[in-house]
């Protein structure tokens, strides 16, 4: 019984690997993330800097770590899957036409901005 739950977790660990790691093998275009930002309704909510939001209830973008922004975004996009997936219909919506290449372009693009994250130590 604990060894069919450790294989089950090893199986798991390695889909998310698959998953979250092997999009990572191309270098993020900043341009091509910055275009695709202008392109999109990002702003509409994030507002036009992605660092202040139309609502509270919306997260400042700017200067967040590209890595968590990747995922973030893959996450909506697997949304109905509830291991991975984030519930957001909105965001859902948003990210459903984006490719891998796509995010990790918008991520590194976002990353790029100046924000507020502050880091604790």
């Amino acid at each position: 019984m604990i060894l069919m739950r450790i294989d089950s977790f090893v199986c798991a660990f390695a889909a998310l690997g698959v998953l979250f790691i092997s999009p990572f093998s191309h270098a993020a275009d900043l341009a091509r993330g910055r275009a695709l930002v202008e392109r999109s309704t990002c702003a509409a909510c994030h507002g036009k800097d992605l660092k202040t939001p139309v609502s509270a209830d919306y997260p400042k973008l700017a200067g967040q770590h590209a890595d968590y922004l990747y995922a973030a975004m893959r996450a909506y996009q697997n949304g109905g899957n509830s291991i991975i997936g984030r519930k957001n219909p909105i965001m859902a919506a948003q990210m459903q036409s984006f490719s891998q290449r796509d995010l990790h372009d918008l991520a590194a693009y976002i990353e790029s901005l100046p924000g507020d994250l502050v880091l604790k130590k």
